[in-house]
């Protein structure tokens, strides 16, 4: 850091990732990422990173992110689920950055699930 506008920045960027993952109401979408230590190792921390960063990047006020202990098929993770109201949860499995990106795309902006990545 070189000023103190840009530890306001980080700041602001920091509490409004917090507030994405913490304000939730009945008609957003949910984006839940598997983190115990199994969906850690397999690495659903960049997972969740990257769903974070898109939902910023393109303003998606009514998806929030969060993340949840184990979901129980650590030979799957890591594990995202997807919640949109009226619809049944769809749960992907082996995610990686490039797949949340595309699960951002097709599932969340043009409500089209990614059925290769879905758990069967």
């Amino acid at each position: 850091m070189k000023s103190l506008e840009e530890l306001q920045a980080i700041r602001d960027r920091v509490k409004a990732q917090i507030n994405n993952r913490e304000a939730m109401d009945g008609s957003d979408i949910r984006v839940i990422v598997g983190m115990a230590t199994c969906g850690i190792a397999a690495g659903a921390r960049p997972v969740l990173t990257t769903f974070m960063e898109e939902v910023e990047a393109k303003k998606l006020s009514n998806v929030k992110v969060g993340q949840t202990g184990c979901i129980g098929l650590c030979k799957f993770e890591p594990i995202v689920e997807v919640l949109v109201p009226g619809q049944e949860k769809v749960t992907y499995v082996n995610v990686d950055p490039n797949k949340a990106r595309e699960i951002v795309q097709s599932h969340i902006l043009n409500g089209k699930p990614v059925v290769e990545y879905m758990y069967k």
